[in-house]
């Protein structure tokens, strides 16, 4: 990992977050059926995930990010939640990051992309690309993620590590 101008890179706020994800892929989730829904949650419980609220087209969840996730140069755990994905060629300067994703697992497969920046230590913007195949169903798709800062107690939330 490379890294140029640390001096001037905002430190991320450790606590509970709320990430916001929309896609157009998202906008289908009312039209899956009620009992594939409980299988994708259930699978989703195996591979120790929690399903996020999804409306109008937008996945909102909380997540517990602490001091130590927020030291890392890279901030991966705010868009690889998927177990399998790696990350490779990441690279900060100052306050906006790069990566690529690579997924090779049962459930999903394939390449993405992913940028964001940190316009405090309380919030950033993002977007994602990511094509491959989920559950063996092509997928080309993209997403934008923004979060914000909650509070500095996590409560009930997990961290996504």
């Amino acid at each position: 990992m490379v890294s140029v101008g640390n001096a001037a890179e905002t430190p991320i706020r450790p606590g509970l977050w709320e990430i916001t994800t929309t896609s157009m892929l998202l906008t289908l989730v009312p039209q899956i059926p009620p009992e594939q829904m409980r299988q994708l949650t259930n699978l989703a419980k195996q591979y120790g995930l929690d399903l996020p609220r999804i409306e109008n087209g937008a996945a909102t969840s909380r997540i517990c990010i602490t001091q130590e996730m927020a030291d890392q140069e890279i901030p991966s755990y705010l868009h690889v939640h998927e177990a399998g994905c790696s990350i490779k060629n990441a690279l900060r300067t100052e306050n906006d990051y790069k990566m690529d994703l690579v997924c090779t697992n049962p459930q999903l497969q394939g390449k993405g992309r992913a940028e964001g920046s940190f316009t405090t230590s309380e919030s950033f913007s993002g977007w994602t690309v990511f094509n491959g195949r989920v559950q063996n169903t092509p997928v080309n798709e993209h997403a934008d993620t923004r979060g914000r800062w909650i509070s500095a107690s996590c409560g009930k939330a997990k961290s996504p590590h």
